[in-house]
């Protein structure tokens, strides 16, 4: 059985978390000034690096290289090469214990947890707790962690993952230092794709690329997930594979279809939405992306010094198409179709019928 390209490529050394320099570089510093916290909160969206940033921390701590080497010990990483970093790599350390807290949430697990913190290590210098989704634990179970969080034994240290910080109490979120994770940049997610797909020779197009990167949403494991998948599936990777199989568009049909709404073109509007939906296309998400990308015309319109924050997400020459756009249509007009596409979807997401609200939606703005 081959292994998951997410799997295969996660970043072996804080170096390689990309999208996360500042925590890597914070990190960094106190692995080399060994000042490595006995608490950390990650939280962020999915697929973001929580959990391989949780395991890279404990290859530092246990890294052989790192205790004989001092010279090294100042890189401020782990080796990747040493027995420790090994087993924790694979998942096979004795002294990493990762804990899904979906699963596994109530106060039993957490007093199983605790009575093995006084244990020694078994190979390396420290014990290292993994709790993921760490928001699942019920009240009492947090009360248990508490004390533990606080005050834990000198060679242990717990590292606790979560995509909705909100819902985690005050008192655990205090006790632990906490960093986020960003969504990564649709363009470093292309350019990591690039990489990966070079490397195991899979043939894509880049327009294949760009909609895969948008679909993940920011996060480079459904980025990678989803390659994997495309590859079980076909030798050849273009964009009408994605948009067959994901039942997304790309940004090409988007912006073909918001300029013909900006030149108030209903009939070849309507012919477009039919071919998308004759075609397969999740029109539901179509219109969430249409809503979004008006969202863009108008914010540039409007303000356009908030083009640097749309590089992360876009191109530069998709940039410019909004640009373009924002420049043809008036501001009444934009503001008045996009609240009829947010009622429109409101009514798609339940409707089965999802073409009608749409085409109903064209003709009452296009046609006035």
């Amino acid at each position: 059985m081959s292994l998951a390209l997410y799997r295969k490529y996660r970043p072996k050394k804080l170096g390689d978390l990309i999208g996360q320099e500042v925590i890597a570089q914070v990190l960094g510093n106190a692995a080399k000034a060994d000042k490595i916290g006995h608490a950390y909160l990650f939280y962020g969206p999915r697929g973001t690096g929580k959990t391989s940033t949780a395991r890279l921390i404990a290859k530092i701590l246990n890294c052989e290289k790192r205790r004989a080497d001092e010279k090294f010990k100042a890189l401020g990483e782990p080796c990747g090469e040493c027995h420790h970093c090994d087993e924790i790599e694979n998942g096979f350390s004795l002294d990493v214990t990762e804990i899904d807290a979906a699963s596994n949430r109530g106060i039993d697990e957490i007093r199983n947890l605790k009575e093995n913190l006084g244990a020694a290590p078994v190979k390396g210098e420290y014990k290292i707790y993994i709790i993921d989704e760490v928001h699942m634990l019920t009240g009492p179970a947090f009360n248990a962690l508490l004390k533990t969080l606080e005050e834990p034994p000198a060679h242990v240290v717990f590292i606790l993952a979560t995509t909705e910080y909100e819902k985690i109490p005050a008192t655990i979120a205090s006790r632990a230092q906490r960093f986020i994770f960003k969504k990564i940049p649709k363009i470093k997610i292309v350019e990591k794709l690039k990489t990966i797909t070079a490397l195991e020779k899979i043939s894509i197009s880049d327009d294949a690329l760009e909609l895969i990167a948008a679909i993940a949403d920011g996060s480079f494991r459904d980025a990678e997930s989803l390659i994997d998948q495309l590859n079980s599936t076909t030798h050849k990777i273009d964009l009408q594979v994605v948009e067959n199989l994901t039942g997304r568009t790309s940004l090409k049909k988007i912006h073909e279809l918001s300029e013909l709404i900006i030149k108030k073109d209903a009939e070849k509007c309507l012919d477009l939405i039919a071919k998308l939906s004759e075609e397969g296309i999740n029109l539901t998400q179509f219109t969430k992306d249409l809503i979004h990308y008006f969202r863009k015309i108008l914010s540039i319109k409007t303000n356009p010094n908030l083009e640097k924050f749309f590089l992360f997400e876009m191109t530069t020459e998709e940039i410019n198409h909004l640009k373009g756009l924002s420049e043809s249509a008036s501001t009444d007009f934009m503001i008045q179709f996009l609240k009829s596409l947010i009622h429109a979807y409101t009514e798609i997401r339940y409707s089965p019928f999802a073409i009608v609200p749409l085409e109903i939606t064209l003709i009452e703005n296009l046609k006035s």
